[in-house]
């Protein structure tokens, strides 16, 4: 160990001692011109000019230049020659300006220096993995393996920050609107209908396992039951599902309940609380209110509940002209009850043939029997299928879609569900490949009135499209019983230009409600007791009508700061495997640990 005044090659390590940081380097300005200053960061840069060094010195604020000039303090300039990337350093002195030719108009603090009188070095580096600047593409492994170093680049410092600024918004916003922040359990019971648990084994229970919070839902829930009639908390909640760049196994939410709303007071408080966050983090502030679509529209115009509405490749439905059609393909679907729909793409003669094959076989990866496309060129239709349609089914073809010359419409049949489901994301690849997707334009929507429940082929029974917590609309509550597959849902889903933002509903306050629906999902009596009879308990003793929404704080950020991960925008993320590279988490319980919670692993080939 190199302790202070000792030798670490060439470069002797300093004590801190009673020198104390006096300001930020990224906070000077020329107001500061003339100020003694004690700086303390890390060496961003080092020149050396004729005999002069120039240093960059970098904290969380940003840099600012240093001059250790031989004739301001000899002993100084002399250790500034040591000096290499990365060194921490302690330096006083006083603000000067810059010279007029050698201010740099691109930092906040160009135009003064630090002419330094004395220095320290408190520690040195290593030589680095990859360079800090924001121009390096270093691979995300390496940075993920060092994300010590990561953080220390200005976009990464700058995005946890303005995340900082985002959720201190969205606390102020809350709590002058007379909302209490309650931590709720981190250590509880797993509950059905959700994503897969982690699950923590109880070394004082043996036998039995705690689960990791999917959400603060049932908890939420209670503390209305509670009195605790505006609630909210940044919380932390687990998923063990399949990641993406914009899932993480641990994510942070903003999560939010009421008693006595309705579901457009929910979404007029989220609107606000959005309005207050985008301004705090510097992202465009949206205008409110946000329109509003009904789940139904929007698969029947976008094949999507998180429609992209900033372009068009709208979708149009054909079954009736395709019901007597001599393209059996597409007329037997529609016997078999499904759907034929397309979409048009106007600029479709940018499309090679080449490209319109690899969209057919694209499509089929999606699980569709194919992919038709009509491409109109001036001397007719250009198409497997052109010789099936007579002039008059042609004509019905373009007036219903507006298929012109130059256009390709895509066709595809199936099932109504699946059909518009690929049809959804054809519409987002077209978008890309035609470039229709304008930047710099942010499209926030509702999504309202979701069916309540939907038919698990995999289950082979209903589940809820949200949670079995939500309310059934009041006029449909009488179909619980006889057609639960038409009750719609008090849901409703915040989207920003097709990624969901987070969702909420208003929930069942009645415990007789609430064990009906349990029943349409076939959790049976004795079931309803063993898994939410603390829930059922509490619906008995006077619950007040409530609902609420949850955030995804990291998404909103990502999409806020225009990153394309929530990666970027969390301290220590986890890659798509789950995996932490940096503390190289998880890691295999010792034999002593599995003894004591009277476990032992079988691994799965």
């Amino acid at each position: 160990m190199t302790t202070a005044g000792e030798q670490q090659g060439p470069v002797r390590i300093d004590a801190l001692g009673d020198w104390r940081r006096s300001h930020y380097c990224g906070d000077l300005r020329a107001s500061d011109i003339g100020s003694e200053l004690l700086l303390v960061g890390w060496v961003a840069g080092r020149r050396d000019h004729g005999g002069i060094v120039f240093i960059d010195l970098r904290d969380r604020t940003g840099i600012v230049q240093i001059v250790l000039d031989p004739d301001d303090s000899p002993i100084a300039h002399e250790r500034a020659h040591a000096l290499r990337s990365e060194y921490v350093i302690a330096v006083r002195g006083k603000l000067s300006a810059r010279p007029e030719e050698t201010r740099n108009p691109s930092l906040p603090t160009g135009e003064v220096e630090l002419r330094v009188a004395d220095i320290r070095v408190l520690s040195v580096s290593r030589v680095l993995p990859f360079p800090l600047d924001d121009a390096s593409e270093a691979n995300e492994a390496v940075r993920l393996k060092h994300r010590f170093l990561d953080l220390r680049r200005p976009r990464m410092t700058s995005n946890l920050i303005a995340r900082h600024r985002a959720t201190t918004a969205i606390r102020n916003y809350l709590d002058e609107r007379g909302f209490i922040d309650v931590e709720t359990p981190i250590l509880t019971r797993s509950t059905p209908e959700g994503a897969r648990d982690y699950l923590v084994p109880s070394r004082v229970s043996p036998g039995l396992v705690y689960a990791l919070p999917q959400s603060p839902q049932l908890f939420k829930q209670i503390l209305m039951v509670s009195g605790f009639d505006r609630y909210y908390q940044i919380v932390r909640c687990f998923r063990d599902e399949d990641l993406r760049a914009d899932r993480q196994p641990e994510f942070t939410q903003v999560d939010i309940e009421m008693s006595f709303v309705g579901q457009d007071d929910v979404m007029a408080l989220t609107e606000g609380l959005l309005v207050a966050g985008a301004r705090a983090i510097g992202a465009p502030v949206p205008e409110t209110p946000f329109p509003r679509m009904h789940y139904e529209e929007a698969m029947r115009r976008f094949g999507t509940d998180r429609p992209d509405t900033r372009f068009g490749l709208e979708i149009v439905e054909l079954s009736d002209l395709m019901r007597e059609s001599k393209a059996r393909i597409l007329a037997s679907a529609v016997e078999r009850g499904g759907i034929v729909a397309g979409i048009l793409a106007e600029e479709g003669k940018q499309l090679s043939r080449r490209e319109l094959d690899e969209l057919v076989a694209w499509v089929q990866t999606l699980g569709a029997g194919g992919l038709a496309w009509i491409r109109a060129a001036e001397d007719g239709w250009q198409s497997p299928l052109a010789k099936f349609f007579d002039e008059g089914e042609r004509e019905k073809i373009c007036e219903r879609t507006g298929l012109r010359t130059g256009g390709v419409l895509f066709l595809v049949a199936g099932p109504r569900g699946h059909a518009l489901q690929v049809l959804g994301q054809l519409r987002l690849r077209l978008g890309q490949m035609l470039r229709r997707i304008p930047e710099g334009q942010w499209n926030y929507l509702w999504v309202t009135d979701f069916p309540l429940l939907e038919y698990n082929l995999e289950a082979k029974r209903l589940s809820a499209v949200h949670h079995p917590f939500t309310a059934p609309k009041d006029e449909d509550l009488e179909l619980l019983a006889t057609d639960p597959e038409r009750v719609r849902a008090q849901a409703y889903d915040v989207v920003l230009n097709g990624t969901e933002l987070g969702g909420g509903s208003i929930r069942i306050h009645r415990p007789d409600v609430q064990s009906q629906l349990f029943e349409a999902l076939g959790i049976d009596e004795t079931q309803q007791r063993q898994q939410f009879g603390f829930l059922l308990d509490a619906l008995s003793f006077g619950a007040p009508p409530h609902g609420g929404l949850a955030l995804g704080l990291d998404r909103l950020c990502m999409l806020w700061l225009g990153e394309s991960s929530i990666r970027d925008v969390i301290a220590f993320p986890k890659t798509q495997k789950a995996f932490d590279p940096m503390s190289e988490a998880p890691s295999a319980p010792n034999t002593a640990q599995l003894r004591e919670l009277g476990l032992r692993f079988v691994v799965r080939e």
